[in-house]
């Protein structure tokens, strides 16, 4: 598969201390469909769309690797070089979050803009 066009958000997720509990809400305030995904002791949860079952977000219990996230909807951006995006994030007055995370073939990072708000860069 090709890799998305630099600048796309390619997904979306709450990491929470009670992923139960909130993947439950958006259950029954938006109508996502809830699916377990086992990471060994819990569960985080896969949140689909009821109409075709397309996976569109996740929500996670901020635990082990995830223990560092804040509790809010963190989309997840496509760069052409993930370092190069985190040296210039530093330069421009962001700051990097926790380590580079592989995933896949692909790795990401958690920045924090200079106004504060956060988001997963990947590349």
């Amino acid at each position: 598969m090709p890799k998305p066009k630099t600048g796309t958000i390619i997904w979306t997720d709450l990491t929470v201390t009670d992923a139960t509990r909130i993947s439950e809400f958006y259950k029954s305030v938006v109508g996502w469909e809830k699916v377990p995904l086992s990471m060994g002791a819990y569960n985080d949860y896969s949140m689909n769309e009821p109409a075709d079952g397309q996976t569109i977000a996740g929500i996670c219990h901020a635990r082990g690797n995830n223990n560092y996230l804040p509790p809010q909807w963190l989309p997840y951006i496509i760069v052409d070089n993930l370092d190069v995006s985190i040296e210039k994030c530093v330069a421009l007055g962001g700051k990097v979050l926790g380590e580079k995370r592989a995933w896949e073939d692909m790795h990401y990072c958690l920045i924090q803009d200079p106004a504060g708000a956060y988001v997963m860069i990947c590349g």
